[in-house]
């Protein structure tokens, strides 16, 4: 096997760049002379426009354009961003208020933008910005998660942007009636702000008749769709690309307004257009992530073998509903949410309330890590309220790798599995069996010691179809992909996989990306889903090159029995000292007239989901006199099926990891009573470190796939998948005894100090 090949642990291509100063990133890459822009936001959370003024602004130095919403309108543009709608449980349709481009008529956010002003520096933009005169009228910020209140629409008068249900009631609560067992649990899953390295940051810049827009995004053609809709152009006047992007996390998925606000004054300007947001910005403006209460109902008979379960979400939609995933959170919650265990009956409600704090994220609020999170905490909690170790609860439900395939309570189809191997593999790893001692020392020190775990398991998501393009050049070999790299180390992997099939050096392979003219069609990036299903195309394409190019050369040399050798990366046939290059292959066809033969692209769809899952074992200490709290260790076992480069896959896991840490121990979006964010700098806002994390020990035990002829099952956000519930259940393992049985994230300080304080408190009453 090469070295260089799937499943060896290549060092990243593309970090020799990235750590001497040349990526590419948007806001390096803008043109020469372009105008710069800057937002004019509101600070208040919720309030009726009587009042806005823009003359002072148009007239300052250096201002070449303000936008308000009445001149969206004047132009014939629709102040409306696309957003993706859910029906209720009933099937009827909410009535879902569109989100404006710019505030029109009332504010229901702080940050929402109100003016877009694009000026000849950002220093003369800022200025004028400092100009208009924007009053309103104060109504009362909506923040508690529950229907009533103050109306942020008049379309949803209760706030409830949807309410949406699947599964049988009516079974579910009889089951319930009739377990042996019933115990209940409410999560609650605090607010983070995504914080990826790169803000948000977009240009725009007219060509001729059609407009090019950069935008450091997860994929080109929703944004490119959107936008063409929104000028009422043809599609192929409109030109998206994403250069190098700093982090996405599912935050740069979607659409934002001053992506459409740029390109539209680029073109009424005929010049290019950039903005780029700042971090307290972009704290205030971002669609944020989870912010949810989930109360979920678990009945076992009186094997301890799950029956049912029921969960009632309540979910933090914010101001306006989002433009990407509300549909992917209400199908796929529950159906994540049967996770690993065997079930018989469930039963699924969620209601989507709106708020009036900056939008959220649908995809991020309720997506997997807090549908597992949910169940895991209620599984835990189950575990230590029915005296049974938490290990043995989570065997007696697992799905038997005998079993497979299995269809589960909610239509999902599992390929492949082997839970309680994965889980035994942790229990060694983590060395459980030297926990009591470790406990005892804390102890002897004044400390408590807490174990978690988490068994997860998630899908794949996203568009299950993906198209590739390989062009082979006189110098190697350019790959056309429908995906978008967020620092992930795609353009790595991706060159493994074509040189395990061709032979040709990593250097000589380069991948092509996020341009909207060079790729006709693509997935972009989200949901785990970039190597296993852009991979599968890849494979497909590359196998459709050597078939048509050892025809043609079979043709061209008369001998039927041209064969490839990929470890070589030559056409050769036996018993002839002739060797043909796929270089020179490809030459030659180009030559007689065959350049299809040397450019080759295929589409494939997957077949099926694949369903990555793992264990995640950590402990922690906790100082009683302080409520500080250290994650002193850390164990993973994964079953990502085959691994296309293990070093990559341990790196995505460990930063996955310390994201969960993050939110579980500092991360925490906390708003005044006015809707004033109160944690808009990182002075406020508290980000994991260094010292957050110990060591973390990765291991797998693959399952391959059966639904991709890869094998792979995708470790996107395994990681923070499995650690939330890992720390938080090690948390309430370390309280348990002392009575404590609601424990909620973050655990700062000052929050588990009064959670230490609860039993005195109980007992006084």
């Amino acid at each position: 096997m090469s070295k260089f090949g799937t499943s060896q642990p290549v060092t990243r291509l593309e970090d020799t760049r990235f750590l001497t100063g040349k990526g590419r990133y948007v806001d390096d890459i803008a043109p020469e002379g372009a105008l710069h822009a800057f937002v004019f936001r509101s600070t208040a959370a919720h309030g009726v426009i009587t009042a806005l003024d823009v003359s002072e602004a148009r007239e300052a130095p250096g201002v070449h354009l303000v936008l308000t919403a009445e001149d969206l309108a004047q132009a014939g543009l629709k102040n409306a961003m696309k957003y993706a709608p859910v029906k209720n449980g009933d099937g009827s349709r909410p009535p879902l208020p569109a989100r404006p481009v710019l505030a029109e008529g009332r504010v229901r956010f702080v940050g929402e933008p109100v003016a877009f002003v694009v000026a000849e520096t950002l220093t003369q933009a800022k200025d004028a910005a400092e100009l208009i005169i924007l009053e309103l009228e104060d109504r009362p910020a909506k923040l508690d998660i529950a229907p009533g209140g103050e109306v942020l629409h008049e379309v949803a008068p209760d706030n409830v942007a949807y309410d949406f249900a699947m599964g049988d009631a009516a079974a579910t609560d009889a089951a319930l009636a009739g377990a042996a067992h019933v115990v209940t649990h409410t999560s609650h899953d605090n607010r983070v702000i995504v914080n990826s390295m790169e803000p948000r940051g977009c240009y725009a810049e007219p060509e001729g008749e059609r407009i090019h827009l950069a935008v450091n995004g997860q994929g080109v053609w929703g944004t490119k769709g959107e936008l063409a809709k929104w000028f009422g152009w043809s599609e192929d006047r409109v030109r998206v690309t994403n250069p190098d992007v700093g982090g996405g996390f599912g935050m740069k998925g979607m659409n934002y307004p001053e992506n459409l606000l740029a390109a539209h004054a680029a073109r009424m300007l005929g010049r290019p257009v950039r903005w780029m947001g700042e971090r307290t910005e972009s704290m205030l403006s971002d669609n944020g992530g989870r912010d949810l209460i989930v109360t979920t109902t678990l009945g076992f008979d009186a094997d301890l073998k799950l029956v049912a379960f029921r969960t009632d979400s309540l979910s933090n939609m914010g101001a306006y509903p989002s433009n990407f995933g509300m549909n992917i959170q209400s199908s796929l919650y529950s159906k994540v949410l049967t996770g690993t265990y065997d079930v018989q009956t469930y039963h699924f409600r969620n209601r989507g309330i709106y708020t009036s704090t900056t939008q959220i994220d649908a995809y991020r609020g309720a997506g997997r890590p807090e549908a597992i999170y949910a169940l895991e905490r209620a599984m835990d909690f189950a575990a230590r309220d029915l005296g049974v170790d938490p290990l043995e609860l989570r065997r007696r439900n697992f799905i038997a790798s005998a079993q497979f395939p299995y269809r589960s309570a909610t239509g999902e189809l599992y390929d492949v599995g082997d839970f309680h191997r994965v889980l035994t593999r942790a229990e060694a790893e983590a060395d459980l069996a030297g926990f009591a001692k470790r406990r005892a020392a804390s102890e002897a020190q004044g400390k408590l010691r807490g174990l978690g775990l988490c068994y997860y398991i998630e899908s794949i998501l996203g568009d299950p179809s993906e198209t590739a393009t390989i062009e082979i050049t006189a110098t190697g070999a350019k790959v056309y992909v429908g995906t978008q790299s967020n620092g992930q180390g795609h353009e790595t992997v991706y060159a493994q996989l074509l040189h395990d099939q061709t032979g040709l050096p990593l250097d000589a392979i380069e991948i092509v990306q996020g341009d909207s003219d060079l790729i006709a069609h693509g997935g972009g990036t989200g949901g785990s889903r970039s190597v296993t299903v852009q991979g599968m195309a890849m494979r497909a394409t590359a196998e459709t090159l050597i078939t048509g190019l050892s025809a043609f050369l079979a043709e061209d040399m008369d001998r039927a029995d041209i064969g490839f050798d990929a470890e070589e990366g030559v056409f050769r046939a036996p018993g002839s000292n002739v060797v043909v290059t796929l270089i020179e292959a490809a030459g030659r066809a180009r030559a007689a007239g065959r350049p299809d033969l040397a450019k080759v692209t295929e589409t494939r769809t997957l077949p099926g989901r694949s369903y990555p899952n793992g264990c995640h074992i950590t402990e922690v200490e906790i100082d009683r006199d302080t409520g500080a709290v250290r994650v002193d260790r850390y164990t993973v076992v994964d079953d990502f099926g085959n691994l296309m480069n293990p070093r990559l896959a341990e790196g995505q896991v460990h930063g996955g990891v310390v994201q969960g840490i993050g939110q579980a121990l500092t991360e925490h979006v906390v708003f005044d009573d006015t809707g004033q964010l109160l944690t808009a700098t990182f002075m406020d806002y508290g980000m994991p470190r260094a010292d957050d994390a110990p060591f973390i020990a990765f291991h797998t035990e693959p399952v391959p796939s059966t639904a991709n002829p890869l094998g792979m099952k995708g470790c996107g956000e395994a990681g923070t998948v499995g650690a939330l519930a890992a720390v938080a259940n090690a948390v309430q393992d370390a309280l348990w005894p002392l009575g404590v049985r609601q424990v909620d994230m973050p655990f700062t300080p000052a929050r588990v100090w009064d959670m230490l304080q609860q039993p005195a408190r109980i007992a006084a009453e």
